[in-house]
C-alpha cells in the first residue's frame, strides 16, 4: 500500500454498532482516527513522493514486504525519478534494479508503464483512472491504488489486508476467499464513503489496519479500534471452513531456480554462457525449463553462441 499524505478529512459519525452488521458509517471515524495516530512514516507516502512514487511503490508491494522493499524502492526513485527516466533505459536494467524483490516480471511491467506514461502522457502519471487502467501491466487495484493514494480520488482498493479486515468486520468470517469475488467489490463499494478526501483515507487506514493489526497469523484485537463490532470476534472466531489457504512455497521450486539465474546475469556485465548459469542449479530438466520460462516471459534474451543476457528491448 503506498499513498501521499492527504489533508486530514472530516470524519463521519458511527452508527449504533449493536443494531447488526458494521456499517461503513460506523467504521470509517474509529479507524481513520487510528490510522492517524499509527500510520507508519513510508517514503511514498509522503508529498514529495508524488504518484510516480506512489506507483513505483504500488508495484514492488505486491506480494513482497515493506522491509524488503524499502531500499529497492529509495535505490529506484534516486536512479529513475520519473518515468522518462526509467523509459530511456533498456527492460534488462530494470530487471537488474530489481535485485531479489521476487516476480521479476513485475519490474518489466513498470516499464513498459513507464514507456507509455512518457509517450501517451507527457511523462506525468495520469490522474484519471481510466487512462491508469489502460497503460499495460495496471490492473484493477493498482490503478485504484494510485488514483487514491497519489491523487485523493474515490476508490475501492481492495488488497489482501483490506480483504482480510472486511471478511472479519464485515461478513464475519476468518479469512476472504483466495481470489477478488464480486461480493467482495460490491461491499468495498458500499463501506466507501462519499467524501473523496474521507474515501482515500478510508482506503489507506484499512489497509495499515489490515498489515499491522488485523493480520493473517496474529490478529491483534485488543489494539483494534473496531473490535466492539467486529462480526468475526462477536461470533466467537470462527475457524475458517472454506477452500484450503494457498501457501507460499519456495524451495525447491522453479520460482527458487529462476531466482538464481536471474542473479547470475543481473551481476553479468555482459552476456553469460549458458556453462555459468548450468553451475546454479544441480537438476538439468528443472534448470532446462525455469530458464526456457524467463525467456518465454521475456526476462532473459537467448543470443547465437549459448548465450543468454538480460532484455534491452
Amino acid at each position: 500500500m503506498a499513498m501521499t499524505a492527504p489533508t486530514k478529512p472530516p470524519h463521519t459519525s458511527p452508527s449504533d454498532p449493536a443494531s447488526g452488521p458494521p456499517s461503513g458509517e460506523s467504521l470509517h471515524s474509529p479507524v481513520i482516527d487510528w490510522f492517524d495516530e499509527n500510520a507508519r512514516d513510508l517514503p511514498w507516502r509522503r508529498p514529495e513522493a508524488g504518484a510516480w512514487g506512489v506507483m513505483v511503490s504500488e508495484f514492488m508491494l505486491q506480494q513482497t514486504p515493506v522491509n524488503r522493499v524499502l531500499p529497492v524502492y529509495e535505490q529506484w526513485l534516486a536512479r529513475w525519478p520519473r518515468p522518462a527516466d526509467l523509459a530511456k533505459e533498456a527492460p534488462g536494467e530494470a530487471v537488474r534494479a530489481w535485485g531479489r524483490l521476487g516476480y521479476p516480471r513485475r519490474a518489466l511491467r513498470l516499464h513498459g508503464a513507464a514507456v507509455a506514461i512518457t509517450e501517451r502522457h507527457g511523462g506525468d502519471v495520469p490522474a484519471d483512472h481510466a487512462q491508469l487502467l489502460a497503460l499495460p501491466g495496471i490492473g484493477e487495484y493498482t490503478a485504484a491504488a494510485v488514483a487514491s493514494f497519489a491523487y485523493g480520488q474515490r476508490h475501492p482498493v481492495l488488497d489482501t489486508n483490506v480483504r482480510r479486515v472486511f471478511a472479519r468486520a464485515v461478513t464475519g468470517v476468518q479469512y476472504p476467499p483466495n481470489a477478488t469475488t464480486a461480493a467482495e467489490r460490491k461491499l468495498a463499494r458500499a463501506l466507501l464513503p462519499e467524501d473523496e478526501p474521507t474515501a482515500a483515507r478510508w482506503a489507506a487506514a484499512s489497509m495499515e489496519l489490515g498489515a499491522l493489526v488485523c493480520t493473517a497469523k496474529s490478529e491483534s484485537c485488543h489494539r483494534c479500534p473496531i473490535a466492539a463490532q467486529c462480526a468475526w470476534r462477536l461470533a466467537g472466531k470462527p475457524e475458517h471452513d472454506g477452500p484450503p489457504r494457498r501457501g507460499q512455497t519456495y524451495a525447491g521450486t522453479d520460482r527458487q531456480v529462476r531466482g538464481r539465474l536471474l542473479a547470475v546475469l543481473r551481476e553479468a556485465h555482459g552476456p553469460v554462457p549458458q556453462s555459468a548459469l548450468d553451475r546454479v542449479w544441480h537438476e538439468p530438466v528443472q534448470r532446462a525449463r525455469a530458464l526456457d520460462g524467463l525467456v518465454a516471459d521475456g526476462l532473459v534474451e537467448p543470443l547465437a553462441g549459448g548465450l543468454y543476457r538480460l532484455p534491452l528491448t
